[in-house]
């Protein structure tokens, strides 16, 4: 038996006025999704408890089988494992991220992009290399990861600092918390302390002579330590892989004892290599149990707030990597998928929301359908069937 587990990042939606009062995924054509809906389990799933942010860490460490309230110390440890890095017990890890911040008359400071223009890795690494040597030393150290999605490994920062995640602020003002001189003090001197470096380096001015947002500051936020967590294998006896453009997956993934594989050309946007994800995906299956593909896309565009490109990521999720896996594996004998979003990524809030997601459950060897359906939220909720804790859908999926 063969178990996939496939995420498109932040499909979830509210209903939106121009598509009258439809959600994206329920306005979006999704065929091979809708076979899923049509075919097997159809229902909702909380992927964040109560009380926990809606982070795209918590949610998908509850897909993986682990319960967040357990298991989660903060999202940079996961992105560090991804990146290699081991974390020393006295040792904190940072997201750190590469955005543009714009200084407007008057004085405020406003979050003009989270993602400095969707900086390329190659820009990137150029940049956070640079920080670290002029702002790294013994006890802190930055990493270049992808995009616009870095790391800083601080031995002196302290998890319970107040951070925020820069893509909840876009199009907000941050000059006051900036400006705070609380505990977070030594947090917000290494910010400020990064804008004159960026300001003058070539890569940025580069960028700018080509019409593209600068990188203009670092930000820090996700902080926390290496958790203790148990192997897929310890707990369920199965081997796999993950397959992803972010490193917070793939740092999930390896701590659950999943192989992380790299495809060339997956960016994360919309651009990705779907093509080649897929292709990873059941080569994989080849000789593992199991494989979590996920795709961001979707989520992507919920930050931004555009509706077009939302509707673009579904529907490309759905015919360059949903159908393509389903006709892939039936090649590979029985097998057992699970499909869903991690979280909601409202347009209208541009960032995440923790109401249950819909999910569908596939079983290649039965046909649980009655009537046609579709997968979206609105089916999901009228099918009836509710799991309170998203972890408990692994156990489900691999039939423990």
């Amino acid at each position: 038996m063969k178990y996939v587990i496939l995420i498109g990042d932040g499909m979830a939606d509210y209903p939106v006025a121009e598509l009258h009062n439809r959600t994206p995924l329920a306005a979006a054509d999704t065929p091979n999704m809708d076979f899923l809906a049509t075919q097997g389990e159809l229902g909702l799933a909380r992927t964040i408890p109560e009380g926990m942010e809606p982070g795209s860490d918590v949610a998908n460490l509850s897909i993986m089988g682990y319960d967040p309230t357990v298991y989660h110390t903060g999202r940079a440890p996961l992105e560090a494992a991804s990146l290699g890095v081991s974390l020393a017990i006295q040792e904190v890890a940072f997201r750190c991220n590469l955005v543009t911040l714009r200084h407007v008359p008057g004085g405020d400071i406003l979050m003009e992009d989270y993602s400095a223009g969707h900086i390329s890795s190659e820009e990137a690494r150029e940049l956070i290399e640079s920080l670290n040597q002029t702002m790294g030393n013994g006890s802190r150290r930055f990493y270049p990861g992808v995009s616009y999605r870095h790391l800083l490994v601080w031995q002196g920062g302290q998890e319970d600092w107040k951070t925020y995640p820069p893509h909840d602020l876009t199009g907000q003002s941050v000059r006051s918390y900036l400006a705070e001189e609380g505990k977070e003090k030594p947090l917000l001197e290494l910010i400020k302390s990064s804008w004159s470096h960026l300001a003058h380096h070539p890569v940025n001015r580069l960028r700018q002579e080509r019409g593209q947002k600068p990188a203009t500051s670092i930000w820090l936020w996700g902080q926390g330590r290496a958790p203790q967590v148990p192997t897929l294998q310890e707990l369920y006896g199965i081997t796999g892989a993950v397959i992803s453009a972010v490193d917070l997956m793939r740092g999930i993934g390896i701590y659950a004892g999943l192989k992380p594989i790299l495809v060339p050309g997956a960016t994360g946007y919309l651009d990705t290599n779907y093509a080649g994800k897929v292709a990873a995906a059941l080569d994989a299956l080849k000789t593992m149990d199991f494989v979590y593909l996920h795709v961001e896309a979707p989520d992507e565009a919920g930050h931004s707030g555009d509706l077009q490109n939302k509707l673009q990521a579904i529907e490309d999720f759905d015919a360059k990597v949903v159908g393509p896996m389903l006709q892939g594996l039936k090649a590979l004998g029985p097998h057992r998928v699970l499909l869903m979003p991690d979280h909601r990524t409202p347009l209208s809030l541009k960032t995440h929301s923790p109401e249950p997601v819909p999910f569908a459950l596939y079983d290649s060897r039965q046909s649980l359908g009655t009537r046609p359906s579709r997968f979206n939220e609105f089916a999901a909720e009228a099918s009836g069937l509710f799991i309170d804790k998203a972890f408990l859908l692994l156990p489900r999926l691999v039939e423990r």
